[in-house]
């Protein structure tokens, strides 16, 4: 289940109301920087889950004291490579029955498009806020990385429900692997509406590069420090 395909397949098609249209052929002759990439990514995930080992523990710790009964790691099925579901890796946030509360809160939502976005969302536990703030949440992340089901950069993974509101233009998304950071997070993240995200997305895999992974990497550093659009 976890492996299956979303119904509807990317496929290069003439997306006459959109100025963007991602060269899928081109893309696939990026042999050696898809190579180089995946040993960047197996590197630089396995000695950041070495130096982040002890943050983890300290998080337990705090999370325990809030929620005795909560977990610590969560689960969620996000849509990755050419459509394939997977299960992505968070540090919990949220109150254990979030998605039971999600449906009551949709309205609310502060986001145009296939996104949810709520800046004070009353699912957000004490300790969730702190490491949300600095995307701490995100670090087991890199065990998707390890994996092969996620990269450092990339698009942002979307959840089922939000790619069966895509568009087949928007799908474009899904033609490389997810990343733990990516355009978006490094170009306002939260403050940019869900079209503006998509765009950035299909620039990045339009315009593919090491370098390019470099410079938002270290953007992403910034951005955490300065962590103003992040909730």
């Amino acid at each position: 289940m976890e492996q299956s395909e979303v119904q509807t397949k990317v496929e290069p098609l003439n997306f006459a109301s959109k100025n963007q249209k991602i060269d899928i052929k081109r893309i696939n002759q990026k042999y050696l920087f898809f190579f180089a990439k995946r040993v960047i990514d197996l590197i630089g995930s396995i000695l950041g889950l070495v130096v982040l080992f002890p943050f983890f523990i300290i998080l337990a710790i705090l999370m325990k004291i809030e929620e005795p009964k909560g977990p610590i790691f969560f689960s969620q099925t996000r849509v990755g490579l050419n459509g394939k579901k997977f299960k992505m890796y968070k540090i919990r946030s949220m109150v254990v029955n979030a998605e039971e509360l999600l449906e009551d809160l949709l309205e609310q939502n502060e986001i145009e498009g296939a996104m949810f976005k709520m800046k004070d969302d009353p699912r957000i536990t004490k300790v969730g806020k702190f490491i949300r703030k600095t995307s701490i949440d995100e670090f087991p992340q890199l065990l998707n990385v390890v994996k092969g089901e996620m990269s450092l950069v990339g698009p942002r993974p979307p959840l089922v429900r939000e790619v069966e509101e895509y568009t087949d233009y928007d799908k474009q998304r899904l033609l490389v692997r997810p990343g733990c950071t990516g355009l978006w997070q490094v170009s306002g993240r939260n403050s940019l509406s869900f079209e503006e995200m998509v765009e950035l997305d299909l620039n990045y895999i339009q315009n593919l590069s090491l370098l390019n992974d470099f410079m938002i990497g270290v953007k992403t550093i910034k951005v955490v420090v300065k962590s103003d659009d992040a909730y």
